[in-house]
């Protein structure tokens, strides 16, 4: 069946249709036409892949162009003081070295940061990013190729309602185990009055604190600004200070919700 498939959809593409012929069986889009390319994603059976204008592929591979916003992540010192991509810059599927390259980055580039992780930043990239599908002929024997799973979420630590405070969820373990808290990133500085011991807090939905944010682990510092007001997942060791009054959790990792 997946033989039949993309026979027709190199024929749909060599006719100059600008469409081709819907996927019957899910089919590996790699980064290189090269046998054991790197895979940047599947497409399900049903999908229509659009032509890549411009790009000739070599014989027993079609090009196609994967359209839309792409999570990907970059290394943080891959970006400069505007806070743009390097040029030339690796943008990776996956937080790791190893991960495939989806695409380097060009000048102009529609990149939105959404999230913190260690040394890596998130981004969900706005690009048309071309990929090759391998023809029958040229298809290998083995297993088909799969993408590498995402890096599984961090579970969730129980809650439980601080009685001091009601509706202020705390972690029932307050240790230097790593928590995953949700809440509103705010400023902690405030004209006229002395400086807090972290320059932001993580609120609930009524504006109270819920833990103080330590950020020195993110080290793309700077950004932090631009999650002021927004409701974010933090991923990290939750300590208590000032007698056990208020808590402080030191962000492994950051994201939008």
């Amino acid at each position: 069946m997946m033989k039949a498939s993309l026979l027709l959809l190199a024929a749909a593409l060599t006719a100059g249709t600008g469409h081709a012929t819907p996927l019957t069986e899910t089919t590996a889009v790699q980064s290189r036409p090269e046998a054991g390319a790197p895979v940047l994603t599947v497409l399900k059976a049903g999908t229509e892949p659009a032509p890549a204008a411009g790009v000739t592929a070599p014989s027993g591979w079609l090009a196609v162009a994967l359209s839309g916003s792409h999570e990907a992540y970059v290394l943080n010192r891959d970006f400069l003081k505007s806070l743009d991509l390097r040029p030339g810059a690796p943008i990776y599927t996956a937080p790791k070295l190893g991960a495939p390259i989806l695409t380097h980055a060009e000048k102009g580039d529609q990149v939105e940061i959404t999230g913190l992780l260690g040394r890596w930043t998130q981004i969900k990239l706005t690009k048309d990013i071309v990929g090759y599908i391998q023809l029958p002929g040229a298809m290998p024997a083995a297993a088909p190729v799969v993408p590498p799973p995402p890096p599984p979420a961090p579970a969730p630590a129980p809650v439980v309602t601080d009685s001091s405070a009601p509706g202020h969820a705390v972690s029932t373990d307050v240790s230097a185990l790593p928590h995953l808290l949700e809440g509103k990133v705010a400023s902690t500085r405030r004209a006229f009055t002395p400086r807090r011991p972290y320059d932001y807090e993580l609120d609930d939905a009524s504006g109270s604190r819920l833990a103080y944010l330590d950020i020195s682990r993110l080290l793309l510092t700077e950004q932090m600004s631009s999650y002021v007001g927004h409701t974010v997942a933090v991923y990290g060791a939750v300590k208590t200070m000032n007698n056990g009054n208020d808590l402080v959790i030191t962000a492994e990792s950051l994201q939008l919700k």
